[in-house]
């Protein structure tokens, strides 16, 4: 499961929570861990270059957030990022710098790093997005198994049981994921692969692939 790991998946230069990532294997394991990191790094950010807003937000003076937006702590929102109109922010949230959450979308429990793209209409829960990553409109992570089991990614006949319940999408730095698509609990996303629009995902999906149905990842050219 090499793909799966945070080595592999992303550049760690390109986020706030790098100190945080680069302690465990796979991205995943951190998921439990981003509300005290938040709270720990945020007396620790210059507050020339952040505004404390309530309790637990720090927003950068260079990031514009939309009146209409709503935003829970614990949250950081990076310098030069976008929240637009009517955004819903949860807390336990991370926006990375020149990051765009966009009209409607909600997020919980999540990492964008740099430049990520949530702009419509998307759902991102218990997840992690990687540099330059883009979520098409209406694309959502499913993040709780119908079920209600532990997840396990899969990848072919090999698994790893992760233990959480509660586990969106690792998505790998400037992977595009087409409009209303949804990614299943467990997925993980190599770098540089695309997903066709109105795909249903789960397991690994290989870097440097196009992804068009389970049945059906061809390699870039």
């Amino acid at each position: 499961m090499e793909d799966c790991k945070v080595c592999n998946l992303y550049n760690l230069n390109e986020t706030i929570a790098k100190d945080l990532l680069k302690k465990v294997d796979y991205p995943w394991e951190v998921l439990s861990q981003i509300n005290d990191y938040i709270l720990e790094l945020g007396k620790q950010l210059d507050l020339n270059k952040y505004d404390k807003i309530g309790e637990d937000v720090w927003i950068a003076k260079t990031a514009k957030v939309m009146p209409t937006a709503y935003i829970h702590g614990p949250t950081i929102i990076g310098e030069n990022a976008e929240v637009r109109h009517c955004a819903f922010i949860r807390g336990k949230v991370i926006v990375g710098e020149g990051a765009v959450v966009g009209n409607s979308t909600e997020l919980k429990n999540v990492i964008l790093f740099n430049k990520v793209q949530v702009p419509h209409y998307n759902y991102v829960g218990d997840s992690i997005l990687g540099y330059k990553a883009h979520m098409g409109a209406g694309s959502i992570t499913s993040n709780v198994k119908s079920d209600k089991q532990l997840v396990i990614v899969k990848n072919g006949d090999t698994k790893i049981e992760t233990g959480i319940k509660k586990f969106g999408a690792m998505i790998g730095d400037e992977v595009e994921v087409g409009c209303g698509t949804v990614l299943n609990p467990g997925t993980v996303v190599g770098k540089n692969a695309n997903i066709y629009p109105l795909s249903s995902v789960r397991g690994v999906v290989p870097k440097n692939s196009i992804y068009k149905n389970q049945n059906e990842i061809v390699e870039k050219r």
